[in-house]
Protein backbone atom coordinates (compact mmCIF):
# COMPACT_ATOMS: atom_id res chain seq x y z
CA UNK A 1 0.00 0.00 0.00
CA UNK A 2 1.52 3.29 -1.15
CA UNK A 3 0.84 6.50 0.78
CA UNK A 4 1.80 10.09 0.18
CA UNK A 5 5.57 10.56 0.10
CA UNK A 6 7.46 12.60 2.69
CA UNK A 7 10.89 14.24 2.21
CA UNK A 8 11.05 12.66 -1.26
CA UNK A 9 10.73 9.21 0.31
CA UNK A 10 8.02 6.72 -0.54
CA UNK A 11 5.73 5.53 2.27
CA UNK A 12 4.97 1.83 1.79
CA UNK A 13 2.91 -0.41 4.08
CA UNK A 14 2.64 -4.21 3.96
CA UNK A 15 1.75 -7.14 6.20
CA UNK A 16 5.25 -8.54 6.68
CA UNK A 17 5.75 -7.32 10.25
CA UNK A 18 5.56 -10.79 11.77
CA UNK A 19 3.85 -11.57 15.08
CA UNK A 20 2.79 -8.26 16.59
CA UNK A 21 0.64 -7.54 19.64
CA UNK A 22 -0.77 -4.35 21.12
CA UNK A 23 -1.09 -5.71 24.69
CA UNK A 24 2.44 -6.32 25.96
CA UNK A 25 1.55 -4.90 29.39
CA UNK A 26 -0.35 -8.11 30.10
CA UNK A 27 3.06 -9.67 30.83
CA UNK A 28 3.13 -7.60 34.04
CA UNK A 29 -0.43 -8.62 34.89
CA UNK A 30 0.56 -12.28 34.46
CA UNK A 31 3.18 -11.90 37.18
CA UNK A 32 0.66 -10.23 39.51
CA UNK A 33 -2.00 -12.87 38.81
CA UNK A 34 0.35 -15.63 39.90
CA UNK A 35 1.07 -13.76 43.16
CA UNK A 36 -2.60 -13.13 44.00
CA UNK A 37 -3.54 -16.72 43.14
CA UNK A 38 -7.09 -15.60 42.38
CA UNK A 39 -7.54 -17.61 39.19
CA UNK A 40 -6.07 -20.76 40.76
CA UNK A 41 -8.33 -20.25 43.78
CA UNK A 42 -11.47 -19.88 41.68
CA UNK A 43 -10.60 -22.76 39.36
CA UNK A 44 -10.30 -25.12 42.32
CA UNK A 45 -13.90 -24.52 43.41
CA UNK A 46 -15.48 -24.96 39.97
CA UNK A 47 -17.05 -28.15 38.69
CA UNK A 48 -16.38 -28.94 35.03
CA UNK A 49 -19.28 -30.99 33.60
CA UNK A 50 -17.54 -31.60 30.25
CA UNK A 51 -16.26 -35.02 29.18
CA UNK A 52 -12.44 -34.95 29.56
CA UNK A 53 -11.96 -36.63 26.21
CA UNK A 54 -13.45 -33.68 24.35
CA UNK A 55 -11.81 -30.85 26.31
CA UNK A 56 -9.26 -28.71 24.44
CA UNK A 57 -9.34 -25.70 26.80
CA UNK A 58 -9.46 -26.40 30.54
CA UNK A 59 -11.30 -24.13 32.98
CA UNK A 60 -8.09 -22.53 34.21
CA UNK A 61 -7.08 -21.35 30.74
CA UNK A 62 -10.60 -20.19 29.86
CA UNK A 63 -10.84 -18.18 33.07
CA UNK A 64 -7.41 -16.68 32.54
CA UNK A 65 -8.06 -15.86 28.88
CA UNK A 66 -11.34 -14.11 29.64
CA UNK A 67 -9.94 -12.12 32.59
CA UNK A 68 -6.89 -10.94 30.64
CA UNK A 69 -9.06 -9.87 27.74
CA UNK A 70 -11.18 -7.72 30.08
CA UNK A 71 -8.04 -6.16 31.60
CA UNK A 72 -6.88 -5.23 28.09
CA UNK A 73 -10.25 -3.68 27.21
CA UNK A 74 -11.87 -6.55 25.30
CA UNK A 75 -15.00 -7.08 27.38
CA UNK A 76 -17.09 -8.95 24.78
CA UNK A 77 -16.88 -12.70 24.24
CA UNK A 78 -16.94 -11.96 20.49
CA UNK A 79 -13.46 -10.45 20.80
CA UNK A 80 -12.06 -13.94 21.44
CA UNK A 81 -12.29 -14.81 17.76
CA UNK A 82 -9.86 -12.02 16.82
CA UNK A 83 -7.59 -12.49 19.85
CA UNK A 84 -7.15 -16.26 19.90
CA UNK A 85 -3.97 -15.93 17.79
CA UNK A 86 -2.54 -12.88 19.60
CA UNK A 87 1.06 -13.83 20.54
CA UNK A 88 1.20 -12.00 23.89
CA UNK A 89 -2.22 -13.24 24.99
CA UNK A 90 -1.11 -16.80 24.19
CA UNK A 91 2.06 -16.28 26.25
CA UNK A 92 0.22 -15.00 29.33
CA UNK A 93 -2.24 -17.89 29.04
CA UNK A 94 0.66 -20.41 28.84
CA UNK A 95 -0.59 -21.75 25.52
CA UNK A 96 1.88 -21.35 22.66
CA UNK A 97 1.22 -24.38 20.46
CA UNK A 98 -2.49 -23.96 19.75
CA UNK A 99 -4.92 -21.04 19.33
CA UNK A 100 -6.87 -19.86 22.35
CA UNK A 101 -10.59 -20.49 22.78
CA UNK A 102 -13.02 -18.99 20.28
CA UNK A 103 -16.25 -17.10 20.98
CA UNK A 104 -18.57 -20.16 21.00
CA UNK A 105 -16.34 -21.89 23.57
CA UNK A 106 -16.22 -18.76 25.72
CA UNK A 107 -20.00 -18.34 25.54
CA UNK A 108 -20.60 -21.95 26.59
CA UNK A 109 -18.06 -21.45 29.38
CA UNK A 110 -19.98 -18.45 30.75
CA UNK A 111 -23.25 -20.40 30.79
CA UNK A 112 -21.83 -23.53 32.45
CA UNK A 113 -21.94 -22.90 36.17
CA UNK A 114 -24.56 -23.63 38.80
CA UNK A 115 -25.68 -21.56 41.78
CA UNK A 116 -23.38 -23.65 44.01
CA UNK A 117 -20.41 -22.83 41.77
CA UNK A 118 -21.24 -19.13 41.92
CA UNK A 119 -21.51 -19.24 45.71
CA UNK A 120 -18.09 -20.90 45.94
CA UNK A 121 -16.62 -18.24 43.61
CA UNK A 122 -17.95 -15.48 45.87
CA UNK A 123 -16.23 -17.18 48.81
CA UNK A 124 -13.01 -17.41 46.78
CA UNK A 125 -13.07 -13.62 46.36
CA UNK A 126 -13.28 -13.19 50.14
CA UNK A 127 -10.41 -15.67 50.56
CA UNK A 128 -8.36 -13.65 48.05
CA UNK A 129 -9.10 -10.46 49.97
CA UNK A 130 -7.95 -12.07 53.23
CA UNK A 131 -4.82 -13.51 51.60
CA UNK A 132 -3.85 -10.06 50.28
CA UNK A 133 -2.76 -9.07 53.82
CA UNK A 134 0.57 -10.28 55.16
CA UNK A 135 -0.72 -9.93 58.73
CA UNK A 136 -4.13 -9.33 60.25
CA UNK A 137 -5.17 -5.65 60.12
CA UNK A 138 -6.35 -3.93 63.29
CA UNK A 139 -9.54 -2.76 61.60
CA UNK A 140 -11.24 -2.80 58.23
CA UNK A 141 -14.17 -0.90 56.72
CA UNK A 142 -16.77 -2.79 54.70
CA UNK A 143 -18.15 -0.31 52.19
CA UNK A 144 -21.48 -1.31 50.64
CA UNK A 145 -23.19 0.27 47.67
CA UNK A 146 -25.22 -0.74 44.64
CA UNK A 147 -25.22 0.71 41.15
CA UNK A 148 -27.70 0.52 38.26
CA UNK A 149 -26.85 -1.89 35.46
CA UNK A 150 -29.39 -1.16 32.66
CA UNK A 151 -30.66 -4.15 30.67
CA UNK A 152 -31.79 -4.01 27.07
CA UNK A 153 -33.21 -7.44 26.32
CA UNK A 154 -34.95 -10.37 28.00
CA UNK A 155 -32.50 -10.96 30.84
CA UNK A 156 -33.84 -13.01 33.73
CA UNK A 157 -34.74 -11.02 36.88
CA UNK A 158 -34.41 -7.68 35.14
CA UNK A 159 -36.79 -5.37 37.06
CA UNK A 160 -38.03 -1.88 36.31
CA UNK A 161 -36.55 0.65 38.71
CA UNK A 162 -38.63 3.80 39.04
CA UNK A 163 -35.78 5.91 40.45
CA UNK A 164 -33.48 5.12 37.51
CA UNK A 165 -36.43 4.94 35.06
CA UNK A 166 -35.18 1.81 33.33
CA UNK A 167 -35.13 -1.97 33.49
CA UNK A 168 -31.92 -2.93 35.21
CA UNK A 169 -29.96 -5.05 37.64
CA UNK A 170 -28.65 -3.48 40.85
CA UNK A 171 -25.39 -5.32 41.63
CA UNK A 172 -24.07 -4.92 45.17
CA UNK A 173 -20.40 -3.97 45.45
CA UNK A 174 -18.47 -4.52 48.68
CA UNK A 175 -14.96 -3.06 49.08
CA UNK A 176 -12.54 -2.45 51.92
CA UNK A 177 -12.95 1.28 52.41
CA UNK A 178 -9.35 2.24 53.28
CA UNK A 179 -7.47 0.23 50.67
CA UNK A 180 -10.03 -0.09 47.87
CA UNK A 181 -9.59 -3.86 47.75
CA UNK A 182 -12.60 -5.70 46.36
CA UNK A 183 -14.26 -8.16 48.72
CA UNK A 184 -17.06 -9.41 46.48
CA UNK A 185 -19.74 -8.35 43.99
CA UNK A 186 -23.25 -9.79 43.99
CA UNK A 187 -25.62 -9.42 41.04
CA UNK A 188 -29.09 -8.44 42.21
CA UNK A 189 -32.48 -7.72 40.72
CA UNK A 190 -33.21 -4.10 39.87
CA UNK A 191 -34.72 -3.11 43.20
CA UNK A 192 -33.59 -1.71 46.51
CA UNK A 193 -32.14 -4.41 48.80
CA UNK A 194 -34.18 -5.41 51.82
CA UNK A 195 -32.69 -5.52 55.32
CA UNK A 196 -32.86 -9.33 55.40
CA UNK A 197 -31.04 -9.57 52.06
CA UNK A 198 -28.25 -7.25 53.24
CA UNK A 199 -27.80 -9.21 56.48
CA UNK A 200 -27.77 -12.53 54.62
CA UNK A 201 -24.81 -11.33 52.53
CA UNK A 202 -22.96 -9.57 55.35
CA UNK A 203 -23.28 -12.51 57.71
CA UNK A 204 -21.38 -14.84 55.38
CA UNK A 205 -18.61 -12.31 54.76
CA UNK A 206 -18.17 -11.34 58.42
CA UNK A 207 -18.09 -14.97 59.58
CA UNK A 208 -15.42 -15.82 57.03
CA UNK A 209 -13.28 -12.81 57.94
CA UNK A 210 -13.63 -13.39 61.67
CA UNK A 211 -12.69 -17.04 61.23
CA UNK A 212 -9.26 -15.90 60.02
CA UNK A 213 -8.98 -12.65 61.99
CA UNK A 214 -10.90 -13.15 65.27
CA UNK A 215 -9.83 -9.81 66.77
CA UNK A 216 -10.16 -7.54 63.74
CA UNK A 217 -12.40 -4.50 64.17
CA UNK A 218 -15.03 -4.22 61.45
CA UNK A 219 -16.93 -1.05 60.52
CA UNK A 220 -19.97 -1.33 58.23
CA UNK A 221 -20.45 1.80 56.12
CA UNK A 222 -23.25 2.55 53.68
CA UNK A 223 -25.86 5.07 52.57
CA UNK A 224 -29.51 5.22 53.64
CA UNK A 225 -30.35 2.03 51.67
CA UNK A 226 -28.48 0.15 54.39
CA UNK A 227 -29.65 2.15 57.40
CA UNK A 228 -32.37 -0.28 58.42
CA UNK A 229 -33.08 -2.05 61.74
CA UNK A 230 -32.07 -5.49 60.46
CA UNK A 231 -28.57 -4.20 59.66
CA UNK A 232 -27.80 -2.42 62.91
CA UNK A 233 -29.34 -5.27 64.94
CA UNK A 234 -27.01 -7.64 63.09
CA UNK A 235 -24.05 -5.35 63.81
CA UNK A 236 -24.88 -5.27 67.53
CA UNK A 237 -25.14 -9.07 67.59
CA UNK A 238 -21.74 -9.56 65.91
CA UNK A 239 -19.99 -6.70 67.76
CA UNK A 240 -19.55 -4.59 64.63
CA UNK A 241 -19.35 -0.82 64.39
CA UNK A 242 -21.45 0.98 61.82
CA UNK A 243 -21.87 4.38 60.22
CA UNK A 244 -24.98 4.36 58.03
CA UNK A 245 -27.04 6.94 56.21
CA UNK A 246 -30.61 7.42 57.39
CA UNK A 247 -33.71 8.74 55.69
CA UNK A 248 -35.13 11.59 57.76
CA UNK A 249 -38.34 10.89 59.71
CA UNK A 250 -40.75 13.77 60.55
CA UNK A 251 -39.96 13.60 64.31
CA UNK A 252 -36.25 13.86 63.48
CA UNK A 253 -36.82 16.91 61.29
CA UNK A 254 -38.68 18.60 64.15
CA UNK A 255 -35.69 17.94 66.44
CA UNK A 256 -33.40 19.99 64.17
CA UNK A 257 -35.84 22.73 63.17
CA UNK A 258 -34.25 25.35 65.45
CA UNK A 259 -30.77 24.41 64.21
CA UNK A 260 -31.94 24.88 60.62
CA UNK A 261 -33.29 28.34 61.45
CA UNK A 262 -29.99 29.19 63.18
CA UNK A 263 -28.02 28.09 60.09
CA UNK A 264 -30.22 30.32 57.90
CA UNK A 265 -29.63 33.31 60.19
CA UNK A 266 -25.86 32.81 60.09
CA UNK A 267 -25.90 32.49 56.30
CA UNK A 268 -27.87 35.73 55.89
CA UNK A 269 -25.55 37.45 58.37
CA UNK A 270 -22.22 36.28 56.89
CA UNK A 271 -23.21 35.67 53.27
CA UNK A 272 -21.26 32.39 53.26
CA UNK A 273 -22.37 28.75 53.38
CA UNK A 274 -22.93 27.53 56.94
CA UNK A 275 -22.58 23.97 58.21
CA UNK A 276 -23.77 23.01 61.70
CA UNK A 277 -23.91 19.66 63.49
CA UNK A 278 -25.95 18.18 66.28
CA UNK A 279 -26.74 14.76 67.73
CA UNK A 280 -29.56 13.11 69.64
CA UNK A 281 -30.89 9.69 70.58
CA UNK A 282 -33.87 8.44 68.60
CA UNK A 283 -35.86 5.23 68.29
CA UNK A 284 -38.40 4.64 65.53
CA UNK A 285 -41.37 2.38 66.16
CA UNK A 286 -39.85 -0.58 64.26
CA UNK A 287 -36.41 -0.34 65.94
CA UNK A 288 -35.50 -2.65 68.79
CA UNK A 289 -33.27 -0.09 70.53
CA UNK A 290 -32.54 3.66 70.51
CA UNK A 291 -29.75 4.83 68.21
CA UNK A 292 -27.26 7.69 68.16
CA UNK A 293 -28.30 10.06 65.36
CA UNK A 294 -25.95 12.68 63.93
CA UNK A 295 -27.40 15.48 61.83
CA UNK A 296 -25.64 17.88 59.49
CA UNK A 297 -27.53 21.07 58.69
CA UNK A 298 -26.06 23.05 55.80
CA UNK A 299 -27.42 26.33 54.44
CA UNK A 300 -26.22 28.02 51.25
CA UNK A 301 -27.57 29.90 48.23
CA UNK A 302 -29.67 26.86 47.31
CA UNK A 303 -31.36 26.68 50.69
CA UNK A 304 -31.08 24.11 53.45
CA UNK A 305 -29.48 20.70 53.09
CA UNK A 306 -30.16 18.30 55.98
CA UNK A 307 -28.51 14.88 56.28
CA UNK A 308 -28.90 12.23 59.00
CA UNK A 309 -26.62 9.32 59.83
CA UNK A 310 -26.78 6.76 62.62
CA UNK A 311 -23.86 5.11 64.33
CA UNK A 312 -22.89 3.09 67.39
CA UNK A 313 -19.50 4.82 67.67
CA UNK A 314 -19.53 6.28 71.17
CA UNK A 315 -16.34 8.24 71.84
CA UNK A 316 -15.81 9.83 68.43
CA UNK A 317 -16.65 13.48 67.80
CA UNK A 318 -19.65 14.41 65.67
CA UNK A 319 -17.77 16.27 62.92
CA UNK A 320 -15.11 13.58 62.63
CA UNK A 321 -17.75 10.85 62.27
CA UNK A 322 -19.58 12.74 59.56
CA UNK A 323 -16.82 14.51 57.63
CA UNK A 324 -14.10 11.87 57.88
CA UNK A 325 -15.76 8.49 58.35
CA UNK A 326 -19.13 8.82 56.61
CA UNK A 327 -18.06 11.17 53.81
CA UNK A 328 -15.03 8.92 53.27
CA UNK A 329 -17.37 6.51 51.53
CA UNK A 330 -17.26 8.88 48.56
CA UNK A 331 -14.06 7.13 47.47
CA UNK A 332 -16.17 4.04 46.85
CA UNK A 333 -17.83 5.85 43.96
CA UNK A 334 -14.43 5.87 42.27
CA UNK A 335 -14.00 2.13 42.90
CA UNK A 336 -17.38 1.40 41.33
CA UNK A 337 -16.51 3.75 38.46
CA UNK A 338 -13.35 1.78 37.71
CA UNK A 339 -15.20 -1.55 37.99
CA UNK A 340 -18.25 -0.51 36.00
CA UNK A 341 -16.99 2.06 33.47
CA UNK A 342 -13.32 1.25 32.95
CA UNK A 343 -13.78 -2.54 32.99
CA UNK A 344 -17.29 -2.45 31.51
CA UNK A 345 -18.79 -4.75 34.11
CA UNK A 346 -22.27 -3.66 33.04
CA UNK A 347 -22.03 -5.93 29.97
CA UNK A 348 -24.46 -8.38 31.58
CA UNK A 349 -26.28 -9.21 28.36
CA UNK A 350 -26.78 -12.97 28.77
CA UNK A 351 -30.34 -14.28 29.14
CA UNK A 352 -29.49 -16.41 32.18
CA UNK A 353 -29.15 -14.61 35.51
CA UNK A 354 -26.47 -17.11 36.61
CA UNK A 355 -24.43 -16.43 33.47
CA UNK A 356 -24.64 -12.69 34.14
CA UNK A 357 -23.47 -13.23 37.73
CA UNK A 358 -20.50 -15.19 36.39
CA UNK A 359 -19.74 -12.35 33.97
CA UNK A 360 -19.75 -9.92 36.89
CA UNK A 361 -17.24 -12.18 38.64
CA UNK A 362 -15.01 -12.18 35.54
CA UNK A 363 -14.88 -8.38 35.63
CA UNK A 364 -14.23 -8.56 39.37
CA UNK A 365 -11.17 -10.74 38.69
CA UNK A 366 -9.93 -8.04 36.32
CA UNK A 367 -10.52 -5.43 39.06
CA UNK A 368 -8.49 -7.45 41.59
CA UNK A 369 -5.62 -7.85 39.13
CA UNK A 370 -5.45 -4.18 38.14
CA UNK A 371 -5.91 -2.91 41.70
CA UNK A 372 -3.14 -5.21 42.96
CA UNK A 373 -0.94 -4.18 40.03
CA UNK A 374 -1.39 -0.50 40.88
CA UNK A 375 -0.87 -1.07 44.60
CA UNK A 376 2.22 -3.31 44.32
CA UNK A 377 3.98 -2.22 41.14
CA UNK A 378 3.09 1.38 40.33
CA UNK A 379 3.70 3.09 43.69
CA UNK A 380 7.13 4.49 42.66
CA UNK A 381 6.04 5.63 39.21
CA UNK A 382 4.00 8.47 37.74
CA UNK A 383 1.06 6.03 37.54
CA UNK A 384 0.80 5.42 41.31
CA UNK A 385 -2.66 7.02 41.47
CA UNK A 386 -3.73 6.49 37.88
CA UNK A 387 -7.20 5.22 37.05
CA UNK A 388 -7.64 1.87 35.37
CA UNK A 389 -8.31 3.39 31.95
CA UNK A 390 -5.04 5.34 32.15
CA UNK A 391 -3.12 2.25 33.25
CA UNK A 392 -4.55 0.34 30.32
CA UNK A 393 -3.78 3.10 27.81
CA UNK A 394 -0.24 3.81 29.00
CA UNK A 395 1.02 0.43 30.23
CA UNK A 396 -1.16 -2.46 29.02
CA UNK A 397 -1.53 -1.22 25.44
CA UNK A 398 2.12 -1.52 24.43
CA UNK A 399 2.81 -2.48 20.83
CA UNK A 400 5.49 -5.16 20.51
CA UNK A 401 6.97 -7.57 18.01
CA UNK A 402 7.20 -11.17 19.20
CA UNK A 403 9.87 -13.50 17.80
CA UNK A 404 9.69 -17.17 18.79
CA UNK A 405 12.99 -19.05 18.68
CA UNK A 406 13.79 -22.64 19.62
CA UNK A 407 15.12 -21.71 23.06
CA UNK A 408 13.53 -18.34 23.85
CA UNK A 409 10.78 -15.88 23.02
CA UNK A 410 12.03 -12.35 22.29
CA UNK A 411 9.63 -9.46 22.77
CA UNK A 412 10.78 -6.20 21.19
CA UNK A 413 9.22 -3.05 22.58
CA UNK A 414 9.43 0.14 20.51
CA UNK A 415 12.66 2.13 20.95
CA UNK A 416 10.56 5.30 21.12
CA UNK A 417 8.52 4.12 24.13
CA UNK A 418 8.23 7.21 26.40
CA UNK A 419 7.88 5.20 29.63
CA UNK A 420 11.03 3.06 29.53
CA UNK A 421 12.28 4.00 33.01
CA UNK A 422 8.85 3.46 34.55
CA UNK A 423 8.53 0.08 32.84
CA UNK A 424 11.86 -1.04 34.29
CA UNK A 425 10.66 -0.02 37.76
CA UNK A 426 7.40 -1.88 37.22
CA UNK A 427 9.30 -4.97 36.09
CA UNK A 428 11.50 -4.89 39.21
CA UNK A 429 8.43 -4.47 41.45
CA UNK A 430 6.74 -7.47 39.83
CA UNK A 431 9.67 -9.65 40.83
CA UNK A 432 9.46 -8.77 44.54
Amino acid sequence: MLFKAISHKKVIADFNGGDVSSDAGLLFIREIEKKTGIIDRITRVLHDPRHPGYVKHDLHNLLRQRAYQIVAGYEDANDSDQLRHDPVLKIVCDQLDAPLASQPTISRFENTFSAKDLYRISEAFVDTFIASYKKAPKAIILDLDDTPDPTHGHQQLSFFNGYHNSYCFMPLHIYEGKSGKLITTILRTGKRPSGKEIVMILKRIVRKIRLTWPKVGIVIRGDSHYGCPEVFDFCDEYNLKYVLGLTGHPPMSLRVQKLTERAKELYLEKGQPVKLFTEFVYQAGTWTSPQRIICKVEYNDKGSNIRFILTNLVNSKIRMIYDTIYCGRGSMELMIKEHKNHLRSDKTSCHSFKANQFRLFLHSIAYVLLHTFREKCLKNTQFAKAQFDTIRLKIIKLGVRVITLSTKIKIHLPSSCPYQEDLYRIYQACLV
